[in-house]
């Protein structure tokens, strides 16, 4: 009986090629309504309650507050994630990019539920008490968790699962920013390390939906709101230059400063509660004399771009954020560093805005559109993201005129964190000091795309080793591919062209042919689940030291076969 084509195990059975297109675009705008309304509920759960206690209704005024409040919040913050923190292991206190980044090198993109439900209320708690930490990294590892988790309850093969993973990433950027786009490139840039085709349109439609479910629920208002600027003239270019460079050197503390204190405190005597607690005081000292520095800051961002602070203040909200930020995700605040490394690199590109306007007799831009140029500068070179900077940064400013500066800039300050100085990504740092590494592998790719189950060989025949010669005769008239040998719960395959020069040399139909023995090339197997990728099946074998596997379902039954040559021809082909 024909499968019918619309089975939850079709479905799977389609999943596990490379080339399935359609059923990966269902799943990518299943994903991005699970991630739309994940995200959307995160969102309200930091929004409404700060719209309601902070001054003027505005969810980004810490610094209405009293001197008080400013010290005494992020201490209350950090007694509440040591209350949260405490009550699970050190194992699923692993949150956020980097989280993310291990799970896909080492997991199969498995993430893991309980590491999502603690980034979610913990990133919930440090950003409501005002930790100086983003929102942005809980969203990617939320995002990416749903896509994940998504795949494993259906039970879908793994190749799938890292593409759902990086669904799930760029859901969550659109989610939490409004910028589909960026998160698509993101996704692409930073999560799943190649621009393919198989990869590119399911990602897309789930950046689209996540987006379409979030403005359903919040509306289409940019997160920032920026007047039309743009270069005054092309005498600009060499300072825009001497920008990138000092933003880039701005990325090359904050890397360093996080890399330090990590260390430190991976070294030190200090227990994770203690380590938190200091984290909730460096926070309040800061806050008492630059309350900026509480929550994302997008208030002050925005200030910045109209120019509406003044030198000293932007000098010391620079050097407590650049200090404080790194500080505090190294102490293990679970948050994000996308949004401060926007926060910063708008302090910073705003401040060289004033000072090189009042150091020449020129008509030159807008301090606040050198503010722009920083953003998209201390984004690019702290996550080596430059592609996703540039366009999360014409996303959330709806400002084109950044486009040509930006690109200058972006690649100056990534030359200087990751040529001159060596530095890899903030999270690949995060991932080296875990002694983990993530890079990109051509063959590994090309084997993560498909599942065994695209490879398997069902056309074989499966017999005891003790056999009849009229048995065996039987057992080769179908043509198998393979016999597939059981003895004691081992498997081995004998090739049929063996099996055929016994029967024809036997004496008669009834003598017993013992196929463990004669002489024929023979294979010892292992078993592999049928939701494994070509990758997984390939190490196994190294492992196992085997040249073929049984493809087993979940029940433990043997569905299939697959040979180290099957997959050496697919990589070649590929």
């Amino acid at each position: 009986m024909p499968r019918p084509v619309f089975s939850l195990e079709h479905f799977r059975h389609r999943l596990a090629h490379n080339e399935a297109l359609p059923q990966m675009v269902v799943l990518g705008v299943l994903c991005g309504l699970v991630c739309g309304l994940v995200l959307g509920l995160f969102r309200l759960l930091l929004e409404y309650p700060l719209s309601q206690l902070l001054p003027g209704g505005d969810n980004d005024n810490f610094e209405g507050l009293s001197p008080w409040l400013h010290f005494f919040l992020p201490v209350l913050g950090s007694l509440l994630l040591i209350a949260i923190l405490s009550r699970v292991t050190p194992l699923n206190r692993k949150v956020g990019v980097a989280h993310l980044l291990e799970r896909m090198a080492y997991h199969q993109s498995k993430l893991p539920l309980t590491n999502a439900l603690i980034q979610f209320f913990a990133a919930t708690a440090a950003l409501l008490f005002g930790h100086s930490v983003g929102k942005e990294g809980p969203a990617i590892h939320l995002g990416a968790a749903c896509g994940s988790q998504l795949g494993q309850r259906l039970n879908l093969p793994n190749n799938t699962l890292r593409i759902l993973a990086g669904c799930g990433t760029a859901a969550g950027i659109a989610a939490m920013f409004n910028t589909p786009l960026a998160g698509v490139i993101f996704a692409m840039e930073v999560v799943l390390l190649e621009y393919s085709v198989i990869g590119f349109m399911p990602v897309i439609v789930s950046a689209a939906t996540g987006a379409l479910v979030v403005q359903l629920m919040f509306g289409r208002e940019l997160v920032l709101t920026v007047p039309a600027m743009h270069i005054e003239s092309l005498h600009e270019i060499p300072y825009i230059v001497f920008l990138g460079v000092m933003i880039g050197l701005l990325a090359v503390v904050f890397i360093s400063l996080m890399r330090a204190t990590a260390k430190w405190a991976d070294h030190s005597v200090l227990s994770y509660r203690s380590k938190l607690m200091l984290a909730g005081l460096a926070t309040g000292c800061c806050a008492v004399f630059y309350p900026q520095v509480m929550g994302i800051g997008y208030d002050t961002v925005g200030a910045v771009l109209d120019g509406q602070l003044g030198i000293q203040l932007l000098i010391g909200i620079l050097i407590s954020k650049c200090l404080l930020t790194p500080v505090v995700l190294a102490l293990g605040v679970p948050a994000g560093l996308i949004g401060p490394a926007i926060f910063i690199g708008a302090i910073g590109g705003g401040l060289l805005g004033i000072l090189g306007a009042q150091a020449v007799d020129l008509n030159v831009a807008h301090s606040g559109f050198y503010a722009l140029l920083g953003m998209a500068s201390m984004m690019g070179a702290v996550t080596n993201a430059p592609m996703a900077a540039l366009v999360a940064t014409l996303e959330l400013t709806g400002n084109p005129n950044i486009i040509f500066p930006a690109m200058i800039s972006i690649v100056i300050s990534n030359l200087i964190a990751r040529y001159v100085f060596n530095l890899p990504s903030v999270f690949i740092t995060s991932m080296r000091l875990q002694g983990l590494d993530y890079h990109y592998n051509p063959l590994n790719q090309i084997l993560n795309r498909a599942a065994v189950r695209s490879l398997m060989l069902t056309d074989y025949v499966k017999s005891a080793p003790l056999i009849s010669a009229q048995g065996a005769s039987n057992a080769l008239s179908n043509n198998p591919s393979w016999i597939l040998l059981e003895d004691a719960d081992k498997f081995t395959l004998l090739s049929p062209g063996d099996l055929h020069h016994q029967v024809r040399t036997a004496e008669s139909a009834d003598q017993d042919i013992d196929m463990l023995t004669i002489p024929g090339l023979r294979l010892d197997t292992a078993r592999i689940d049928s939701r494994s990728t070509l990758q997984q099946a390939l190490d196994c074998m190294k492992e196992q030291q085997v040249e073929a596997l049984c493809i087993t379902n979940i029940r433990g039954q043997v569905i299939g076969l697959l040979t180290r040559e099957q997959i050496e021809d697919f990589y070649r082909k590929n």
